[in-house]
């Protein structure tokens, strides 16, 4: 006997990509706006996580990362994993010089 499977088709509305992108506009005024205050070390993490939630919106709303799969979700997981690794042994050895 053959399934009948149903395809569920998520098409959000304009308003979710409006808020989205205000939000992309926002950050990248904050951090044109932390680019110019000296935190020390500190500064490279700041801008380091303001462009966390910047990938965050565009992966899950631009992307629609959010209505992929589970296995699919969890490779993106562990590829954003293994970048943050990199990123944290690149940047320990950095601050040693």
């Amino acid at each position: 006997m053959e399934e009948n499977k149903v395809q569920h088709v998520h098409t959000p509305g304009y308003g979710i990509y409006f808020y989205v992108w205000l939000a992309l506009i926002t950050l990248t005024a904050l951090t044109a706006t932390v680019a110019g205050v000296n935190f020390g070390k500190l500064s490279i993490v700041v801008a380091l996580i303001i462009a966390a939630v910047k990938s965050y919106l565009v992966l899950t709303e631009f992307m629609h990362l959010k209505f992929e799969m589970r296995a699919f979700r969890i490779f993106v997981i562990v590829a954003i994993l293994f970048f943050t690794i990199l990123i944290v042994l690149l940047f320990s050895d950095y601050s040693f010089y």
